[in-house]
């Protein structure tokens, strides 16, 4: 019996499931596919990545994914000042796809248009419509860009500006027109509510999850630096502003903090597409740069800590997760909180400013028991309520087919 087809947009290729944007959208396709026969449509900006395509043609029916130059996407771009378009949605515009897209649809007539972002909304929003729309937001993104405008200052605040303004239009406008507009966590659809009350009933939080099967503390994992010295670790995609600023805040103002009760500490920042910004940190006292790294889990294995200090902040940090995953007490910021259903104290440690941050992680370094006893309890955590599979259980009574009445 042919299974029935769903259409997937997301906008770079689910693989590898190194950062966000990668992860939840590669953990839905696996729940999909149980049912579906996928076509699923992408971008890679990043050339390293096209060793990996065949990986997700194999989880597939139908695959069409386009090559883009990130610096040549930038200037083209700002056609959308023209147009009176977000900036990022023309960033992600691709006329090769936009054909594909259309054809699917035209001739396949999915059953399902799953669409990760809002930024890959526009591909089927103006299409005749073949069956359920569902768009996974995961962050309410013009929320991120008021944030930036808010922390900016010149040319760049008018921009941030514009483009909070047309995000939010088109977020309404996607709870407007599809069937369901799903969020990373209950607090991001709950936000969006407040900003779009009349389509509630369209509004849901479906939170991530974690690979704790991968991120196992179990293995003995190789030593990447000194274990002895108290080491400090973050892992994030180091070309992404709120990442740049949190790094940026734990190696300027919070580490000399903590240096100066012991004196070896170090931060590791872990991640790829180090700007330039966070490769000047290299040069500061006690912080090391990685950039890309095969495998973040022995960096985590070793660590005194995990560190999350988010200042700017939406949905889940999978960051977090992963660290606690690994056994690891993780300092973290409220906003780094958000969406993860940890107690502080049992699960993490929660510390608001660079004072109390120090002093936590210096009491990481001081007591290893009581490291080693909120890492337990995280792990804990996380395999009792963070299995991918119970997250993604929140869409199965409008994705499951035979669920709906």
């Amino acid at each position: 019996m042919s299974r029935p087809n769903l259409l997937f947009l997301t906008q770079r290729l689910p693989y590898p499931p190194i950062k966000g944007e990668k992860i939840r959208p590669l953990q839905i396709l696996h729940y999909l596919r149980q049912w579906y026969d996928v076509h699923l449509g992408c971008l890679i900006d990043d050339p390293a990545d096209w060793q990996h395509a065949d990986t997700i043609r194999a989880l597939c029916r139908d695959t069409h994914i386009a090559g883009m130059n990130p610096k040549l996407a930038r200037l083209l771009c700002l056609r959308g000042l023209l147009t009176g378009e977000s900036l990022s949605v023309v960033f992600f515009r691709d006329r090769g796809l936009q054909a594909w897209v259309r054809q699917v649809v035209e001739r396949v007539r999915p059953e399902v248009v799953f669409v990760n972002s809002s930024n890959m909304a526009p591909y089927v929003l103006d299409l005749p419509r073949t069956g359920m729309r569902v768009v996974d937001l995961a962050d309410v993104d013009s929320e991120k860009w008021r944030a930036y405008a808010d922390a900016a200052r010149g040319p760049m605040r008018w921009v941030y500006r514009r483009e909070w303004r047309c995000v939010a239009a088109l977020e309404r406008r996607i709870a407007e027109e599809c069937d369901l507009a799903s969020f990373v966590s209950d607090a991001e659809a709950a936000l969006f509510t407040a900003l779009a009350p009349a389509r509630a009933h369209k509004i849901r939080g479906v939170s991530s999850g974690v690979d704790f099967r991968y991120f196992d503390p179990a293995p003995g994992y190789p030593a990447v630096y000194n274990a002895a010295l108290p080491t400090f670790v973050f892992t994030g995609t180091m070309d992404y502003p709120p990442n740049v600023d949190a790094v940026t805040w734990f190696a300027t103002d919070l580490l000399p903090l903590i240096r100066q009760r012991h004196a070896e500490a170090r931060f590791y920042v872990v991640g790829a597409n180090p700007v330039p910004a966070v490769q000047a940190l290299a040069r500061l006292p006690g912080v090391h740069v990685t950039g890309r790294v095969p495998d973040v889990r022995p960096y985590l294995a070793h660590a005194t800590a995990g560190v999350a200090p988010m200042r700017i902040a939406r949905g889940i940090q999978n960051k977090v997760l992963e660290a606690m995953a690994m056994g690891k007490a993780v300092i973290a910021t409220p906003g780094a909180l958000e969406g993860i259903e940890a107690e502080p104290g049992r699960d993490l440690i929660l510390a608001q400013d660079a004072t109390g941050i120090a002093a936590a992680a210096c009491r990481m370094i001081e007591q290893p028991g009581e490291a080693a006893a909120i890492g337990t309890a995280a792990r804990r955590l996380v395999v009792e309520r963070y299995d991918w599979p119970v997250r993604l259980a929140r869409y199965d009574d409008i994705l499951r087919p035979g669920a709906r009445a």
